[in-house]
């Protein structure tokens, strides 16, 4: 085969767009060997195009054994040799190394970040033997035929050695914590109870749930305080509207009462009327986390989702690189041609056409720049295939943002009109939305509630329909949500915009924290407890965030890698002394813990027979067989028990049926959507289910 130019990507979704864009035909010929795809397209001259599979490389122990720590010495391997999952990177590592052999020129065009930039830096170092310094790069924020044609004639000379340095530091620093932090913790369990649990901490995954525990702790300490409000409702030409008090809090019941005596049945003046008019610029474009934020608040997809679909749609050349910190759009990217681009979609042509009209078209932005990518914002191409519905939502969503940040500020009018009621005042308040401006474009995202008020005028007499006093008490900070937590890791410079959701996930897989509004569990609290007390630096957001900046000074060249490896090992040193010095303690405490968790994710909840047991999910020991049974069973003073399904897992909702009021489960099996089971046959849902189908099956009878 005659010489040609080997151009590495990071997935194999992203070859292929590739070659399609390069090949003078558009029509690249696709060849798999091991079962692993690469592409052949002719251009000025042959290309070949391989992808990678994420990380094909990882930093792994020099030394036998997993019983120990501290362990500090690594090097950089192909990760089927740490990973037992990982078997098939072999086969891609001598596919690609094979292809090195025959070619003469070489590219990395994997994603324009510290992670992208790695994975091309890891194959052209260690698969393609040594081919990093003669390398070229493409650079790209979108997978476009036009893009890429560009990318591809216009190169960079040579791969961006700062973000390289920067991702090996990241996850090197990463490794020494993770791998002693943990290793620490787990063998500290394993040797006081002779079981294995995976216990894991880093530097990041322990500042963040320490924000966690610290939230909840306030949360359970927090002790309510009462106070008083008044509600009022007045009647206005026979229609009633809500009415605040000119107080919205009274500390004194008695100071509440008063009012509700003096006010009650009478009516009052209107002294003053008070119109303001407001505007409200557009939004920004879309970071990474405001995207995630935004899909959270809409749709209810955490953050580690919406990643994942964004990474599809840029995929798919649909979005521009989703993993961006910028909140800028600049003017290369060509508006108007995005815009006529999704004006050929029915839902987006009267918006794109309106905008397409304006002679210069200038976004709003943020203030936010990332020097790799722009803002996401939509290519103008419309969809190859058929979208899932959760990806038509988020190209939706970032379409109508893009056409938003374009358009004028919206024009608001608020009304308060005051209310004197025997010298106490009540404030009547109204608001409306005069014009729309960028609001068009972006619904129907825009959350605004309009309310309307009657014309008024100053003088007139209105008539209070109701006055009441109501108890209330001071409510603790709410507990953290997916969304709201990357927004904290963000403010305080925790993690990445590519690691943050898989932190989060994280947590969740460890049953260090559970359901939605966070709550930390018992490990959650003693892993914090455990760490404050013998090695607090791991949980330190300053450290954590020291950290991050040095990487950032890696990036720049302003600090050196083997510098911060020194430091960070200086660092761990005094902290692993610690906690092998109280390993048996630790040990306890741990085992302790993860026993009460085990034991919690069975537990269904109260039995309904004999009231002092507790339904547990429980397994049979003759059969192996599961099945929820009290816990009193297996000592002959409770029979009660209830079948369960054998496929797949069963895990308790500790939320009530709503038809009944029975514990409920979520039963999730291979190729099903998961289901939740509520195991009272007695339940009226039940019986309403049966009707329906009872009732479908005689229609079916009666067309027959």
């Amino acid at each position: 085969m005659e010489k040609y130019t080997l151009i590495i990507t990071e997935k194999p979704s992203a070859a292929q767009r590739i070659a399609q864009a390069l090949d003078q035909k558009g029509k690249p010929t696709k060849v798999e060997e091991k079962n692993v795809p690469y592409f052949l397209a002719k251009r000025d001259k042959p290309l070949v195009v391989v992808s990678a599979l994420g990380h094909l490389y990882t930093v792994v122990h020099v030394g036998k054994g997993r019983n120990y720590y501290p362990v500090f010495n690594f090097k950089w391997a192909p990760r089927y040799l740490a990973e037992k999952s990982a078997g098939q990177s072999r086969l891609w590592i001598e596919v690609v190394s094979k292809l090195a052999d025959n070619a003469e020129e070489f590219i990395d065009a994997c994603d324009y970040d510290i992670e992208g930039s790695l994975i091309g830096y890891c194959l052209l170092r260690y698969a393609c033997e040594n081919k990093q310094d003669v390398a070229k790069r493409m650079r790209f924020s979108t997978l476009t035929k036009k893009e890429l044609e560009k990318a591809y004639s216009e190169p960079l000379p040579k791969l961006d050695f700062g973000l390289i340095e920067a991702g090996r530091t990241r996850h090197e620093v990463d490794w020494l914590y993770g791998i002693n932090i943990s290793r620490a913790l787990t063998l500290a369990a394993k040797r006081w109870s002779g079981k294995y649990a995976t216990l894991s901490s880093g530097r990041v995954q322990g500042p963040t749930l320490k924000f966690l525990v610290d939230r909840e702790k306030s949360i359970r300490s927090f002790v309510p305080t009462p106070y008083w409000s008044i509600g009022a409702t007045v009647d206005i030409e026979g229609t009633t509207y809500e009415a605040e008090y000119e107080k919205t809090t009274l500390k004194r019941r008695a100071d509440a009462e008063a009012v509700v005596k003096t006010c009650k049945g009478k009516a009052g003046k209107i002294e003053t009327i008070e119109k303001n008019r407001t505007q409200q610029k557009p939004p920004i474009p879309f970071d990474l986390g405001a995207l995630q934020t935004e899909a959270y608040s809409l749709f209810r997809y955490t953050p580690r989702k919406t990643s994942s679909i964004a990474e599809r749609l840029y995929l798919g050349a649909l979005i521009s690189y989703p993993r961006t910190s910028s909140q800028k759009l600049p003017s290369v990217i060509d508006y108007k041609a995005i815009l006529k681009g999704l004006s050929k979609e029915r839902a987006y042509k009267r918006l794109a056409s309106e905008l397409l009209k304006v002679d210069e078209l200038k976004p709003r932005e943020g203030a936010k720049e990332d020097p790799a990518h722009p803002a996401v914002y939509p290519t103008g191409n419309l969809p190859e295939r058929s979208l899932s519905n959760p990806e038509k939502r988020i190209w939706d969503l970032v379409a109508r943002r893009f056409m938003a940040v374009f358009g004028e500020p919206a024009v608001k009018q608020s009304i308060k009109a005051t209310l004197n009621v025997n010298e106490h005042r009540f404030h009547l308040r109204g608001r409306r939305v005069l014009k729309e401006g960028w609001m068009e474009f972006y619904k129907p995202y825009v959350r605004t509630e309009e309310v309307l008020l009657p014309p008024l005028k100053e003088g007139e007499i209105i008539q209070l329909k109701k006055v009441l006093c109501e108890d209330k008490f001071t409510k603790p900070l709410p507990r953290y949500n997916p969304s709201s937590l990357l927004r904290k890791m963000e403010e305080d410079g925790i993690g990445t915009k590519a690691t943050r959701a898989d932190t989060i996930e994280t947590l969740y897989n460890r049953k260090y924290i559970a359901e939605e509004r966070m709550v930390v569990t018992d490990l959650g609290f003693d892993i914090i407890d455990v760490l404050h007390r013998y090695c607090p630096g791991v949980i330190s957001v300053e450290l954590t965030r020291e950290l991050e900046e040095k990487m950032e000074r890696i990036q720049t060249g302003s600090e050196e890698r083997e510098k911060v490896l020194f430091e960070a090992v200086e660092g761990l040193k005094p902290m692993l002394e610690e906690l092998k010095q109280s390993e048996a303690v630790i040990g306890e405490v741990l085992s302790n813990a993860i026993k009460r968790s085990r034991i919690h994710e069975r537990l269904v909840g109260e039995c309904p027979t004999c009231h002092t047991g507790k339904l547990m999910v429980l397994y049979s020991r003759k059969t192996r067989k599961r099945f929820i049974g009290c816990t009193n069973y297996f000592k002959h003073l409770c029979q009660t028990s209830f079948p369960l399904p054998q496929r797949g897992t069963v895990k308790p909702l500790h939320k009530p049926c709503k038809g009944c009021g029975w514990p409920t489960l979520i039963v999730k099996t291979k190729g099903r959507r998961p289901w939740t089971l509520c195991f009272n046959e007695d339940c009226p849902k039940k019986e309403e289910r049966r009707k329906r189908l009872e009732m479908q099956m005689l229609q079916q009878r009666g067309k027959k």
